[in-house]
């Protein structure tokens, strides 16, 4: 027998606090492993300068459009059917959520799916943290690394352990609810993440040679952007570092007051999960360029590169728990709030208790992570294109399942809906920038994504 949602822990909290609670779990969502981990070797492997402009360029365009549509869908759903609106379309208002399910299946399959993976990598962010507040990192020579970061993700129980580790907190937190569980935890950890990125930035700034590392990142090279690769790389990033196409505006839009206003709030969390990895790009490509180190390292930079470098700079040694406690506090958010989007569709459907449904998924996203775990151990012989099981995932997450659905979302808003109804709900108005900003989802929006699935096609 299903129980009533209402005495599920977190089910009174029907909306955000306030309207600074909602930004800081809002910028909590995008700013993760996807700005401070993965822009920097992504950035790395794709020219700096270059990447960096796309990069912008299509948070600007595209990302911040499907951002605000996202969050008008998930208030229009709420007004409609007070609350209860799911994301296979089934609000009593005139909105729907959806090409007929479309949405609500792929936000709920990509979300399992990355939080199967991101979490291994957050396990590795936790692993190194413990080790550096402890000392046990630094017991391993320098030049040894290497072998320290490949003998430890090739083993059999041990990341699995860590990743059960992020994903029981993870768990722990959305089992709160809205206000008590992941407002709360943004509350604290955002401020702390913010704080520890800026000081890490400051600090890389004062090395020696971090102008290298500047020129790297800012760099303006012509002949870089005929690469086509620059441009995938670039909207895959976008998608995954604000973390739109996965429904998480959906369903943090259906916490929003009707007083607070979607795109000026949108606004705050695009620049400030861009600032973040900015700063987090100026921290590691300061210090990776003072000390002749490769930018182009890959995935391996933040675990292989980093460490060694931190243990010959001054003080690098609690520089070192600055950043891994850094890269735990963004996973930390992020992950809370992709596994907002399955418990809160399954809790609408069932009427099952949050805490119930939170260690279930939770449980499942384990069991598919296992295999990305083992992926650089046992299980390494299973390749597709020279990549391993988890960059596989990356791959089709990151370069086809969030544009696609951001895609469907663009297509929602911008043709099925009427441009005044939509404008009104994303800026209480029908003037010029919201105009321009419908006129994005019609056209340039889904152009723009349709390219770049193509193209991720033609290169899976």
């Amino acid at each position: 027998m299903a129980m009533d949602a209402s005495k599920s822990p977190g089910a009174g909290d029907r909306y955000w606090g306030s309207r600074a609670g909602f930004i800081l779990a809002a910028l909590g969502s995008a700013a993760g492993l996807g700005n401070i981990w993965r822009f920097a070797y992504v950035a790395g492997e794709s020219g700096g300068g270059a990447f960096f402009f796309v990069y912008l360029a299509c948070v600007l365009m595209i990302g911040l459009p499907i951002m605000i549509a996202e969050l008008a869908m998930g208030r229009a759903q709420s007004t409609a059917a007070g609350g209860a609106a799911d994301l296979d379309g089934r609000t009593e208002g005139t909105e729907r959520a959806g090409y007929d399910g479309t949405l609500g299946i792929l936000a709920v399959a990509t979300a399992f799916i990355l939080l199967s993976y991101y979490s291994v990598v957050s396990g590795w962010a936790l692993k190194y943290f413990f080790g550096a507040a402890t000392g046990a990192l630094w017991e391993q020579a320098a030049e040894s690394y290497g072998r320290f970061f490949s003998s430890f993700v090739a083993g059999a129980w041990e990341p699995v352990l860590w990743q059960a580790t992020m994903l029981s907190l993870t768990a722990w937190i959305v089992s709160g609810g809205v206000r008590r569980g992941i407002e709360r935890a943004n509350r604290i950890l955002m401020p702390a993440l913010l704080l520890v990125v800026v000081a890490l930035a400051v600090f890389s700034l004062t090395l020696p040679g971090a102008g290298r590392g500047l020129a790297f990142l800012f760099a303006f090279d012509p002949a870089a952007f005929a690469e086509p690769r620059v441009y995938l790389a670039a909207l895959g990033q976008a998608f995954f570092s604000l973390g739109v196409g996965l429904a998480v505006y959906v369903t943090y839009g259906r916490y929003l007051r009707p007083s607070y206003r979607i795109a000026e709030s949108s606004g705050a969390v695009a620049i400030g999960d861009s600032l973040i990895a900015v700063l987090a790009g100026i921290t590691i490509f300061s210090a990776v360029f003072s000390f002749s180190m490769d930018p182009a390292e890959g995935p391996e930079l933040a675990f292989i590169t980093l460490p060694q470098i931190f243990l010959v700079m001054p003080g690098g040694k609690w520089v070192a728990v600055a950043f891994f406690a850094l890269l735990v506090m963004g996973a930390l958010t992020s992950m809370v709030s992709v596994l907002e989007v399955p418990v809160a569709h399954l809790q609408r459907r069932t009427g099952r208790s949050r805490l119930r449904l939170a260690v279930l998924v939770t449980a499942a996203c384990l069991a598919l992570g296992i295999p990305s775990t083992l992926g650089f151990g046992v299980l390494s012989g299973f390749a597709w294109h020279g990549r391993g099981i988890m960059d596989n995932l990356d791959y089709l997450v990151s370069n086809l399942l969030l544009p696609a659905g951001g895609l469907l979302v663009a297509l929602e808003v911008g043709w099925r809906w009427r441009r005044k109804r939509a404008c009104g709900i994303a800026f209480a108005n029908d003037g010029l920038l919201a105009r321009l900003w419908h006129w994005s989802l019609r056209f340039a929006a889904p152009v723009l994504i349709a390219i770049i699935i193509v193209r991720g096609l033609v290169a899976a």
